[in-house]
Formats: C-alpha cells, structure tokens, sequence
C-alpha cells in the first residue's frame, strides 16, 4: 500500500473511530463522535489545534467562526486557501468535540485521539514542515520534550522553535477571549506575524 492510500484507509479508520465512547479512558463522550480531520498528501502547514467546538460538530468543518477569521488573518490567507487541502492540513489534538464543562466551556481534547492516532497520522504526512501548533494541548504534543508552565511562555520562545524539524509556531487560542491576551503581549503581533506570515506564504508558493 503507497502512502496516499495509507493515508486514505487511515483516514477512513479516523472517521468511524468510537474508541472515546466503547472504550474511553474516564468518562464516555457524552454524545455521538464526529471526527474532524482534514489529512493532506500535499500540504506542507499544518494546524494543530486543540478540539471541536460546539459549531464545529454541527457543521463538521474546522474554524467556522470567528476565531477562524482571526486565524486566517493572523496567517495572512484567505478562506479559500485556508480550506484548499492540498495547502493546508488540519488535525486537532481531539478529532471529536469533546462536551461542555459545568461552567460552559469546551472540555479539554480527548485523549483517545492524540494516543491512538496522532502518531501514525503524522508519519503518513511527511512532507509537512511546518506546524501551527494551538493551544497548550498542542504544544505539549508538539514542542515535547520541552515543558513550558504557560501558553505565554511557549508562544514567547517562538524564534527557538524554528529551530526544530519540523518548524513550530506555538500560537494562543484565535478565540475573542484572548483578545486581552493580545493587547498585553503587543509583541505577538508586530515580531512573530509578520515571521509567521512569511513562512506560511513561502509554502504556498
């Protein structure tokens, strides 16, 4: 089997997958999964973000919100490259949304997802060499085996990920509740954008 169709059975694996509900380590997800992944034989960026949103289930395409536009903007696309597979690759830490807590709020990615598949998911896309990685469940993934106290802290060393192969950009949650987060770390967007923007147009070349 070559890899593009490695990948496909893969992927096929991923989108009837239930380990969270038959076989979940803690509680079940307390709803039908959805997996969401968007694989890529081609894309050389790939956004690693943490879950699913409420939204996200429902529509079963990733960033469909207003974060994804603050997304796009921060990688200086457009919507049509951002969902154009053969440029963008997307797979969250947790392929399913993974509930609200008691507060409201998503519940952190499954664990399932990332154990069971992440790995050989990745050794099937080997031409990515960059990584978007999103969020503290992301970057620990990602970043290992550094182990950075914050988000801040990981987003802040920025320069010493591109160092690694592959290239990582740790980012903060696009959402709008991180907008303060933003004015208080002005730095994000006058030194790392404009970087980050040049290596995300150097692959879509």
């Amino acid at each position: 089997m070559n890899d593009g169709a490695a990948l496909d059975d893969l992927v096929s694996q991923i989108k009837v997958c239930r380990i969270c509900v038959e076989h979940p380590a803690g509680k079940p997800l307390p709803h039908e999964p959805r997996p969401v992944v968007v694989p890529s034989q081609t894309a050389r960026v790939l956004i690693a973000g943490q879950a699913p949103g409420v939204r996200v289930h429902a529509s079963g395409v990733p960033f469909t919100d207003p974060s994804g536009d603050r997304l796009r903007n921060w990688l200086g696309v457009t919507a049509d490259q951002f969902y154009n597979p053969d440029l963008f690759a997307i797979a969250p830490m947790g392929f399913c949304f993974p509930g609200l807590d008691t507060h409201g709020g998503d519940l952190p990615p499954r664990k399932e997802c990332a154990n069971f598949w992440r790995a050989r998911l990745l050794a099937l896309m080997p031409q990515v060499d960059l990584v978007l990685a999103i969020g503290g469940y992301a970057q620990a993934w990602h970043l290992k085996p550094e182990r950075y106290s914050s988000v801040t802290q990981a987003v802040f060393e920025w320069r010493s990920h591109l160092a690694i192969t592959p290239k990582v950009f740790a980012l903060p949650h696009p959402s709008w509740r991180n907008s303060g987060w933003l004015k208080r770390n002005p730095w994000f967007e006058t030194e790392l954008l404009p970087v980050l923007r040049q290596e995300v147009a150097s692959r879509l070349a």
